[in-house]
């Protein structure tokens, strides 16, 4: 009977060293898999394809995302390290920015240089997650823990704000009520608040007549094209009317047009768009009557972003 010779121990080795090398590539596989599934990296390619055959037309009709650049990048709102910017609105009568703050709840309006002005207490509110500037002065705040909408009047007199002052709102149970209503946009075309669903991401409406009277029931916006991880914030281009989405974990901006179709996005890493670093947490962004784009993050970080 013929006895087969012992492998060398240097092809042992060898042989040992090259599965760890295969173990070690199917692991890097397996995470670069997941990493691009749960960032939407595929969806974000086929669209990045798409925006490459869009003509100049086109894009002049959209905001086009990728034309914008960092030139305020991850500046410090002073003294507000615990507070957690939740939102960010604009305010075209004043042509200033509206911050919700959501640990402790307060508004704080700033200049569009990221400079603040004042900051107003938001008392009985528990996490307002959502701010959105309306007509005449008027401001509509979501609380994502009472799943409620108040409407509040602010003008330059204003030191304080008491939610039992105010209509309010029931916006109803969510389907994560921990992940509940969390953006909110005004668009002036349709005279309608736009509330967007945390997780899973999803849009509503409901009609106004801009002050501080809705109307009718809330509607559920029927879409796919929110491929996203979950839905930070929203806001509402007046020029066009397409729709900015944020999302802060797959660290996103998408636009949609009036159809909900996606048009263009901007990757929230550094390198992109002028940022020198990923913005941590984007959990607010508002957009100009001239187009110039403002975004807040966790804890209190400001950007803004100009068209180039």
């Amino acid at each position: 009977m013929d006895v087969l010779p012992l492998p060398k121990p240097h092809t042992t080795r060898r042989l040992r060293l090259r599965m760890r090398w295969y173990a070690w590539l199917l692991l890097a596989g397996v995470i670069a898999y997941g990493v691009a599934n749960v960032m939407h990296w595929d969806d974000r390619g086929a669209l990045w394809v798409q925006e490459g055959l869009v003509s100049s037309a086109e894009r002049g009709a959209s905001i086009w995302l990728p034309g914008y650049r960092a030139v305020i990048d991850a500046k410090v709102l002073p003294g507000m390290e615990r507070d957690e910017a939740s939102d960010l609105s604009y305010n075209p009568q004043t042509k200033t920015l509206f911050a919700v703050m959501g640990k402790h709840p307060f508004l704080v309006e700033l200049t569009l240089q990221g400079d603040v002005l004042r900051k107003i207490p938001l008392v009985g509110w528990s996490n307002p997650e959502g701010v959105a500037v309306m007509e005449s002065g008027q401001l509509a705040i979501v609380d994502e823990r009472q799943h409620s909408l108040v409407i509040v009047k602010v003008d330059a007199t204003t030191q304080t704000l008491n939610i039992n002052d105010f209509p309010s709102y029931d916006l109803g149970p969510s389907e994560d009520q921990n992940k509940g209503f969390e953006g909110l946009a005004w668009n002036p075309r349709k005279q309608q608040l736009l509330f967007g669903e945390e997780r899973p991401p999803a849009l509503f409406t409901w009609s106004s007549d801009g002050s501080h009277l809705l109307t009718g029931d809330k509607h559920k916006l029927l879409s796919d094209e929110l491929d996203l991880r979950n839905l930070s914030a929203l806001s509402v281009d007046p020029r066009t009317g397409h729709t900015l989405v944020l999302s802060a974990d797959s660290h996103l901006l998408l636009e949609l047009d009036e159809h909900g179709e996606q048009v263009s996005f901007m990757a929230l890493l550094g390198g992109f768009n002028g940022l020198q670093a990923t913005i941590p947490r984007a959990e607010g962004v508002a957009m100009d009557d001239v187009g110039n784009l403002y975004m807040v993050s966790e804890p209190n970080l400001f950007y803004r972003f100009e068209k180039q």
